[in-house]
């Protein structure tokens, strides 16, 4: 799931999930180029993903330094910045219906449903091309290769799950930022302390528009769970109703009704979360790793509050859940189009991960514009070109590492874990009434509500 960051979203992102709007943010209407003529000669209109609605002016400038800099090495092609935001339950709709740019980003969790329904360009010759094959880690790869063996888009970020925590609230309710909870019980009695003390939802969790089962799913495998098994010839036996599940549940129908920390907002999803935390109202809530790159461009957080850690790991096999964001071209262009939308993504998501020029480039022109530079991800490539590329950027690094330390020391010790395969937003969809009802019904029956949800997602993969 997001960030889109979806996003992502995240990041992702990778991955994430408000409300999709669509909006040219330049002239250029339609879903396949065009070709406009000017004293150059003839152009090739590339209408390309750039934020969701309601980024800052300074996300546009840095937008713009970048854009500048592509069309001055590319000069027959116009790049047109198209606002975007992920949301699953509206994006079939959004692609049907032509108003996709030629570039944008979906989620891993998506790519393989989209590829099957003939949704996506194959790209295999152009990143064959560019010699990125044997460059990404096989298992993000796997997210965008059908069953062709033919490769989809470009898997451009990834993100781990972690606890986001206000350092501000934390203080006022005499914890110590630095030394953020370790475990699901001290992250209640985290919330406990900062409700009693401020008033303010001391943990918060999403639970609309299929971020719901998302966090559920991030949740139950902390807690050494899995709702799904990959059956190994292309079916999927659904394993939501596990202990994991159950635990997770069971803590939110805790700090919900017997602490009374949740907060009166039983209705939040990834854009809405985001900017209750941004606003001071939450203090903690699990999200993808880089959602702090929208939550200080999109939704105007002070840096000086943020804090993030891994997730509190517990139960037998526990691990962390992953998820980010690829970048992909539109099934409709033609081929002008095709050729200009890989160029862009090669420039604009590809190179900084793999060359020092590219990368200070990149950094530069987002420090320039007092964009985030350094938000910490999980490496699409390797471990190694990952900190490689973050020594080339040292220099323009703005985000608040120390913030950040209890996550980026304890993350490589988690084990990653991918989300599920089969009909992931559908089963998604599916819990986010079983999230709901948790928080809305003190006497909710989890082992009723978990063998129903168990029953309806099979029903899912069966189909």
């Amino acid at each position: 799931m997001m960030s889109i960051s979806r996003r992502t979203a995240a990041a992702g992102v990778t991955l994430a999930a408000g409300a999709m709007l669509l909006t040219a943010c330049s002239s250029g209407e339609g879903g396949e180029a065009a070709s406009s003529s000017d004293a150059g000669g003839s152009k090739v209109e590339l209408r390309v993903a750039t934020f969701p609605p309601g980024a800052d002016a300074a996300a546009y400038e840095a937008f713009a330094t970048q854009e500048a800099q592509f069309e001055e090495a590319n000069p027959d092609i116009d790049v047109i910045g198209v606002e975007y935001e992920w949301t699953g339950p509206t994006f079939a709709v959004q692609l049907a219906g032509g108003s996709l740019p030629d570039v944008f980003t979906v989620p891993f969790t998506d790519s393989k449903t989209l590829l099957e329904n003939g949704q996506l360009m194959d790209v295999t010759d152009e990143i064959e091309e560019l010699g990125y094959t044997d460059s990404f880690n096989p298992v993000i790869l796997d997210g965008v290769t059908g069953a062709d063996g033919h490769i989809y888009g470009f898997p451009r970020q990834a993100y781990a799950m972690g606890l986001h925590y206000n350092r501000d609230l934390f203080e006022q309710a005499g914890l110590d930022p630095d030394d953020p909870p370790a475990t699901w019980d001290e992250v209640r009695e985290a919330a406990n302390a900062i409700t009693e003390a401020t008033g303010k939802a001391g943990y918060a969790q999403m639970a609309i528009n299929n971020t719901g089962g998302w966090q559920l799913t991030a949740q139950t495998v902390s807690r050494g769970g899995r709702t799904q098994s990959d059956d190994g010839d292309g079916t999927y036996t659904s394993t939501i109703a596990n202990e994991g599940t159950k635990a997770t549940l069971q803590f939110l129908h805790d700090v919900r009704w017997e602490d009374d920390s949740f907060g009166y907002k039983v209705d939040l999803d990834w854009g809405t979360i985001n900017q209750e935390f941004a606003a001071g109202n939450i203090g903690m809530y699990t999200s993808g790793s880089d959602v702090y790159t929208a939550l200080v461009r999109d939704f105007g957080m002070d840096p000086a509050q943020y804090g993030l850690t891994v997730m509190p790991l517990e139960g037998d096999d526990p691990g962390t859940l992953g998820g980010g964001d690829i970048a992909v071209v539109s099934p409709t262009v033609d081929d002008a189009t095709k050729a200009a939308a890989v160029k862009w993504i090669d420039w604009y998501y590809m190179q900084k991960l793999m060359d020092e020029d590219a990368a200070v480039a990149d950094a530069s022109a987002l420090a320039a514009a007092d964009q985030a530079v350094g938000t910490p991800v999980l490496p699409v490539l390797s471990r190694e070109l990952y900190e490689q590329s973050q020594e080339w950027i040292a220099d323009y690094i703005n985000v608040p590492l120390d913030q950040m330390a209890p996550f980026t020391d304890r993350i490589w010790d988690q084990t990653p874990v991918g989300e599920p395969k089969g009909k992931t937003q559908e089963i998604y969809a599916l819990l986010d009434p079983v999230v709901q009802t948790v928080l809305t019904d003190k006497d909710a029956d989890i082992d009723a509500l978990l063998a129903q949800a168990d029953a309806d997602a099979q029903a899912l993969l069966d189909q």
